[in-house]
């Protein structure tokens, strides 16, 4: 199975996802995420922009059997919408893959019902509109005040279907359904992008908190209305540990065991790299 990273610099650069105390904090949680990942699945691929690819290869030295640097297309997209490189990486994928996130460390190669699933992903996440940092009321509210907003079928169904409101983290992310994968990076991507979606995404203002819904809430409504079955999560794994935020309400968190990785050889060439 393909181990899969992403890296779009726009949103770090103007200051965007900065839930690191700190660049170097950062860069070792790199370090440590395709360390650990690569000892479990190969080939490893990269998928990121100019940028990503000299701090990370040139900068910092971690090494991948792929580099590509298709997430160049984003550079005239909102920073705001943080996870459009993840999805961008999704849908280039071909072959059966795990996703794995900067703050995602492996200890473990994933059990294998986890492997042979058709769909898998980090933990589910319940909310309810209004009392969650989950708000689809806020999005869908924005899209219905522009005369040419468009919103997935999937997403339609979803919300008026009755079923308890859940989200996929997508901390780490993939399966055997590739062709299911694409379609729900696709449509996502779609949302964002869609010409008649630009005046709505100019009412919200801020919209670096709404990414979540386009990332982790679409993949549920995808899942239902094609019949895919996401057969595991990874949420009672003791085989990973995740730094995910500590401010959501209504989320539930993976857990954690603290571990010191005293056998990862950290690159030379990251301390050039590296700001307090």
């Amino acid at each position: 199975m393909r181990a899969v990273w992403s890296f779009w610099t726009k949103p770090i650069r103007v200051g965007h996802r900065a839930v690191w105390p700190s660049s170097k904090h950062h860069l070792l949680g790199w370090v440590l995420s395709t360390r650990t990942g690569k000892v479990h699945y190969r080939p490893t691929a990269l998928y990121t922009d100019d940028a990503g690819a000299r701090a990370l290869i040139d900068g910092v030295g971690l090494e991948f059997d792929e580099v590509h640097t298709t997430l160049n297309a984003l550079a005239d997209h909102d920073p705001d919408w943080w996870a459009l490189g993840k999805l961008y990486a999704y849908r280039a994928q071909s072959a059966p893959f795990v996703h794995i996130d900067c703050d995602v460390f492996l200890w473990k190669r994933l059990r294998e019902g986890l492997e042979s699933a058709p769909v898998f992903a980090q933990n589910p996440e319940y909310f309810m509109p209004g009392r969650s940092y989950y708000r689809p009321e806020v999005f869908e509210s924005a899209v219905n005040e522009v005369w040419d907003g468009w919103l997935p079928p999937e997403w339609h169904w979803y919300r008026h279907s009755g079923l308890p409101l859940r989200g996929e983290s997508c901390g780490i992310v993939g399966g055997n359904r590739v062709d299911f994968l694409r379609h729900y990076a696709e449509r996502a991507i779609t949302l964002i992008e869609h010409p008649g979606n630009q005046a709505a995404w100019d009412r919200i203002g801020d919209k670096t908190n709404h990414s979540i819904l386009f990332e982790n809430t679409f993949s549920r409504p995808a899942l239902n209305i094609t019949g895919t079955t996401l057969t595991r999560h990874i949420t009672t794994s003791r085989s990973i540990t995740s730094s995910r935020r500590k401010d959501m309400p209504s989320i539930r968190t993976p857990l954690r065991r603290p571990v010191t990785p005293t056998s990862l050889r950290v690159p030379s060439g990251i301390h050039r790299w590296l700001t307090p």
